[in-house]
């Protein structure tokens, strides 16, 4: 989440009709607040009372819940204590037994023109059905953890919402995942069941996922069953006894399921994020928190409606996508657009004719994605009518102030706000954002959002004067928080409640300037930020180390105006290894090979010696100053100071 602009002087003031007929407005009417400072000071006060009304405004309960938030455990919170609940009821079920019933959830759209599905709630419910009681007839039951390997097609969906009917929990794996990265995550999930397919389609090509799936699961003890959907029809290889395609597995399944009705506690799903240790932690989502933040969220933040057309560009197969794809838009009864592709396929006018023909009203997106479009030019918008758009959002990283600027000219018609939202794979939802009545400084997510309290502290725990980079803590829990991080207390403990005893430590960085804006400044740690995806450095590291020629690596990120980052690699070869342009171009082939195409280095940098801290681990802080020319500050810290003046310049 780099900022690297200094701050826009001006202030954009949302359109003053969206103010006034917003969501978020017609609940300060009703509470009688006058200011949106009155109301966000009362809701930080009385965050409880707060997310009681929330659960109870946005979600359906099987029982209602007899406390709000149980505190006695900290920081093992637990919330809606003695209720009962279900996401899949929540997203699905309500609405197909609605007048919803009809009404589009999902506009499917592949990445081969004309390849669309129009899926409405009650035909959604039925294919959830389908799959949730053919999962129960091969055994699987709650607590069973359930994989999927999937590109961007409604079967992740539907996969998703049929393990949350049956209380299994499901472990998203990124599709652009290799196999070795996916098969460190199903170790350590291990799931009875992965749902995969044949394979997809990437800039007009076939694209295979099921033979790197098979190499995920080679010699993986846990996995029973492997469901193939059919996607792209390439010829793939089906071990007998294991694996079935996706509609034999469902064939003659009633279209009628009970969803079971769960504690608010009970595990959703586990996701993996970029660990800082090189080994990825699995996050635990719970129901309870996934029932109310979403929709709360898609109604405040981004102010749906029923008549919206909602389209996040995201992948499911992060924190964005669950939560902003899959749970919270179907939770609001929203139509969304699911799109396959790549925004510049077949030219850069694709997102924008989506746009037009869908009418797509809300749009939340990657500022990588608004930069990509902004060295092409405002040619590619003008060419279609996107006057439906009505308000925007922002993710991934902060938006610099040029791409809001542009992209609120060109798309929003000159007028729609943006939503530049921060939050993470363990918060789950928004935790800082405008709202729609929230006026705008470009290049920053604002403020906490109603029932948070946010603090932006020095490394001694105390307030940062305007300007001062601190750290983002949240003093008080939230209900889509993270409860655990499977199989690892230790680290759950130690990594987000030691820092600060009894505050959650983000690991972000951020400023907050006179007038009490956030301004997000990246991690604290070091995790790349590459075209959206969360990468660890160390994790790059490793697998580099595992090349047959490397005795060492170090891996910095360097800033890229589109990508956000790129990845470069400082590698030490083994003795009598040559470190020629053929090397290069193999340890970048390896590395993308053994991690995947997200993880491909832009530059390979052979050096004599890797810069160490005392504790042995790669100074990369020194290491990327030095490489970008910038000062090196105190480098007391680092065990071999001379190998730092070996590392070479790289901002060319």
């Amino acid at each position: 989440m780099a900022d690297k602009a200094a701050p826009s002087p001006e202030i954009y003031n949302p359109p003053r009709d969206l103010v006034e007929n917003s969501n978020v407005m017609q609940w300060m009417r009703k509470k009688g607040f006058s200011s949106e400072k009155e109301m966000r000071a009362w809701t930080a006060q009385n965050y409880v009372q707060f997310w009681d009304e929330m659960a109870r405004t946005y979600t359906n309960w099987f029982e209602p819940y007899k406390q709000v938030l149980d505190e006695s455990g900290k920081p093992y919170y637990k919330w809606f204590v003695g209720g009962r609940c279900n996401v899949a009821y929540n997203a699905v079920d309500r609405h197909a037994h609605s007048w919803r019933m009809n009404k589009i959830a999902y506009y499917f759209i592949g990445e081969p023109v004309g390849d669309v599905r129009a899926i409405t709630y009650g035909e959604l419910e039925h294919e959830v059905n389908k799959f949730a009681n053919a999962l129960k007839s091969m055994g699987v039951k709650k607590g069973d953890r359930v994989g999927m390997y999937l590109p961007m097609i409604p079967e992740l969906s539907i996969a998703m919402l049929a393990c949350a009917k049956i209380g299994a929990i499901h472990v998203v794996i990124f599709s652009g995942f290799s196999a070795g990265a996916a098969r460190e995550r199903l170790q350590d999930s291990e799931p009875v069941v992965l749902v995969t397919c044949d394979g997809s389609f990437r800039r007009g090509k076939p694209i295979m996922t099921k033979p790197q799936a098979d190499d995920a699961l080679e010699g993986l003890p846990s996995i029973k069953k492997v469901i193939v959907v059919k996607r792209n029809g390439q010829n793939v290889p089906m071990k007998e006894g294991r694996d079935v395609w996706w509609n034999d597995f469902v064939a003659g399944q009633p279209i009628q399921c009970t969803t079971l009705p769960l504690d608010p506690e009970d595990p959703l799903f586990i996701l993996y994020t970029a660990g800082a240790g090189g080994k990825p932690r699995g996050i635990l989502h719970t129901h309870g928190g996934f029932c109310v933040e979403p929709a709360f969220t898609m109604a405040w933040v981004f102010d749906i409606k029923d008549t919206d057309v909602y389209w996040c560009t995201a992948d499911i197969g992060w924190i964005t996508g669950h939560s902003y794809i899959a749970y919270g838009p179907l939770c609001s009864g929203a139509t969304s657009i699911m799109y396959e592709g790549s925004p510049d396929y077949p030219d850069f006018g694709r997102w924008f004719e989506i746009i037009e023909q869908y009418g797509v009203s809300v749009i939340y997106t990657a500022p990588t994605a608004i930069r990509m479009f902004m060295n092409e030019g405002p040619s590619w918008p003008q060419k279609f009518d996107l006057s439906t758009v009505r308000l925007m959002g922002s993710v991934g990283e902060a938006m610099n102030p040029d791409a809001f600027v542009w992209w609120r000219r060109y798309v929003g018609n000159g007028f729609a706000p943006i939503m530049d939202t921060w939050f993470q794979s363990e918060t789950g939802c928004h935790v800082i954002a405008p709202l729609p009545i929230t006026p705008l400084k470009p290049g920053s997510p604002a403020f906490g959002l109603p029932g948070y309290n946010i603090e932006v502290l020095d490394d001694e725990g105390k307030t940062v004067t305007p300007g001062a980079p601190g750290n983002i803590v949240l003093t008080t829990p939230w209900p889509s928080m993270l409860r655990q991080v499977y199989k690892d207390p230790k680290a759950y403990l130690e990594t987000y409640w030691s820092a600060f005893p009894g505050k959650y430590l983000s690991g972000d960085k951020a400023r907050v300037d006179a007038q009490d804006y956030i301004w997000a400044l990246g991690r604290a740690d070091d995790v790349l930020k590459v075209a959206g995806h969360r990468i660890s450095n160390a994790e790059v590291e490793a697998t580099a180390e595992k090349h047959p020629a490397v005795a060492q690596a170090a891996v910095i990120g360097k800033p890229d105006k589109v990508k956000g980052e790129n990845i470069v690699v400082f590698a030490v070869l083994k003795q009598g290894t040559s470190g020629d342009e053929k090397m290069v171009k193999d340890l970048k082939n390896f590395i993308r090979t053994t991690l995947g195409p997200i993880a491909i280095p832009s530059e390979v940098i052979f050096i004599s010696e890797v810069p160490k801290t005392k504790a042995g681990k790669p100074a990369r802080a020194a290491i990327k100053a030095k490489a970008l020319g910038q000062p090196l500050g105190d480098t007391s810290s680092v065990a071999n100071p001379a190998a730092i003046e070996k590392i070479p310049l790289i901002t060319k």
